[in-house]
Formats: structure tokens, C-alpha cells, sequence
């Protein structure tokens, strides 16, 4: 298919050098990964993918850590709940898989935190099985070269994985290497804003350039806000007690947001998200 072949021509001479995509990564380099670029850009995981993997080499590394040290490495990641379930999910491979991440897609799925999505991609990146991966980048890609839209619709349906599909080659390795490639390419390339057509390996046979670029005409497409919100006060809360070698008294969470109620309602989250514990009347720490 001249899809396949202009895709993975492109990726041999274009793919960027990753830790997680090296010959020698571990499926667990490759697991953390998943977790950390949920929702978060690669340059800010790099670092943290590197610190991670050499404090906690294997799954059974971070099990033996209490779950406050896995969020307080996860740093400034964003979304520390991610760090609560590559704990959660560590634990559960020392204790069903002998300590090994998994091949199978079904036993990825099993564990804690892990989605369609990210098994998906833990047993095509890591082992090079043949699986359907679509990521946000992945859909993008699809659904502007075959279907002819600008944006795929808000959540995968039936259609768009049948279509994702009938486009994997049939070869496993090459199915694997097709599957990064094409999400290469919408990081790269076909970027939500601003695509860059005129350098795009597929653009000749790109549905959506054929038809003249149409603007993207689905239900409104939403947009992340962070100043102001209960996510950036949850986030200054918790940067006071991962900054802290000892129980932060309620006083010093106070000085970093001033809105007594907002406040309130972000530290009672943290602590129903299992990200905060109460250690003693007033006083606040990592679980």
C-alpha cells in the first residue's frame, strides 16, 4: 500500500531518538512512558522518564516504595492520580507476573489504570504485537487522511477502529512500526494546528487536502483552561507537600492560594484521591 510505505519511509529518516523507542528499552521504560505522556508533552517527560527508570528499574523497584514517593518523583507531570496507578499497577505485575510486564493485551488491560489505549500501545511498543493503537495523534492522522476531516469525533467509535484496522499491516513487526510511525507523524506533521502539509510524506493522498482543507464542523472541541482552576490550586497544594521532608501544617497551604474555599474543596480532593493524608489534625503529607 503506498500509505504504508510513504508512512514508514518517512519515520525510518524523521522518527525522533526516545529513551522508550531504543532497541534496549524495557517494556517497563516503554509502560512508564505510556503513563507519563498521557495529556503531557514529551520534552517534559523526558527528564522524568530518566530519573524514574534509575531509581526504579523494574516494576519491583517502585512496588517496594511507599505510593506518596511515586508522586512526589512524578514532579510537575501533571495529573499525580497517573503516578497512584503505575504504583497500583507495578504492585499488580510483582504479584500476578512474577514481577515481568506483561505481553498480552488482555493482561494489560487487567491491570490498575491501564486502558484500551495503553495496552494497546504496551504490547505493540514493547513487544511488537499487532494491535489497533489510537491515540490522539493517531486519530488525527486517520481521520484527516482517510475519512477527510479535519478532526475525528470526540470519542472513538466502532467506524473509526474499524477503519484504524483495515489500514494495519498485516505483518506484526511492520503492524508495530506502522503504529508509531503514523503517531510520529501527527507529533510531528499533522499537527492539530498549524499542519505542516507541504512537508507531509502523505499529502498526495490525503483525503482532507483533496478536499480542500474543510473546517472542522463537529460539536465544539474542548479546550483545557489552568489559570484559576481547582487543577492549578490542587497543583500549588501539592507542590508545598512533595517540597516537604516532613507534615505540612495547614497554614503553610494556605499562603499559596488565597480562596478559602477553593482551597478547601482542592485539599479535600486530594485526600479522597488518595494523593493527600491527614497524618494528624491540621497537618498534611504524602500517603
Amino acid at each position: 500500500m503506498d500509505l504504508h510505505d510513504a508512512v514508514l519511509d518517512w519515520y525510518d529518516a524523521n522518527a525522533r531518538d526516545l529513551p522508550w523507542r531504543s532497541t534496549s528499552a524495557t517494556p517497563w521504560s516503554v509502560m512508564v512512558s505510556e503513563f507519563m505522556l498521557q495529556q503531557t508533552p514529551v520534552s517534559r517527560v523526558l527528564p522524568v522518564h530518566e530519573a524514574w527508570l534509575d531509581r526504579w528499574p523494574t516494576p519491583a523497584d517502585l512496588a517496594a516504595e511507599p505510593t506518596g514517593e511515586s508522586v512526589r518523583a512524578w514532579g510537575r507531570l501533571g495529573y499525580p492520580r497517573r503516578a497512584l496507578r503505575l504504583h497500583a499497577a507495578a504492585t499488580a505485575i510483582l504479584e500476578r507476573h512474577a514481577g515481568e510486564v506483561p505481553a498480552a493485551y488482555d493482561d494489560l488491560i487487567a491491570l490498575p489504570g491501564v486502558g484500551d489505549y495503553t495496552a494497546a500501545a504496551i504490547a505493540t511498543f514493547a513487544y511488537g504485537r499487532r494491535h489497533v493503537v489510537l491515540d490522539t495523534n493517531v486519530r488525527r492522522v486517520l481521520a484527516r487522511t482517510l475519512s477527510g476531516v479535519e478532526f475525528p469525533a470526540q470519542s472513538v467509535n466502532k467506524a473509526e477502529r474499524e477503519l484504524a484496522a483495515s489500514v494495519l499491516p498485516d505483518d506484526e513487526p511492520t503492524a508495530a512500526t506502522w503504529s508509531v510511525a503514523v503517531m510520529e507523524l501527527g507529533a510531528l506533521v499533522c499537527t492539530a494546528s498549524n499542519p505542516a502539509c507541504g512537508r507531509c510524506p502523505v499529502a498526495d493522498l490525503c483525503a482532507w487536502r483533496t478536499a480542500g482543507h474543510p473546517a472542522y464542523d463537529g460539536p465544539p472541541r474542548k479546550v483545557q483552561t489552568w489559570a484559576g482552576t481547582d487543577r492549578q490550586c490542587r497543583g500549588r497544594l501539592m507542590a508545598v507537600l512533595r517540597d516537604a521532608d516532613s507534615p505540612v501544617h495547614r497554614s503553610r497551604l494556605d499562603t499559596v492560594w488565597s480562596d478559602n474555599t477553593q482551597r478547601e474543596r482542592a485539599l479535600n480532593g486530594l485526600l479522597k484521591d488518595n494523593l493527600a493524608t491527614e497524618v494528624e489534625p491540621d497537618f498534611f503529607a504524602l500517603p
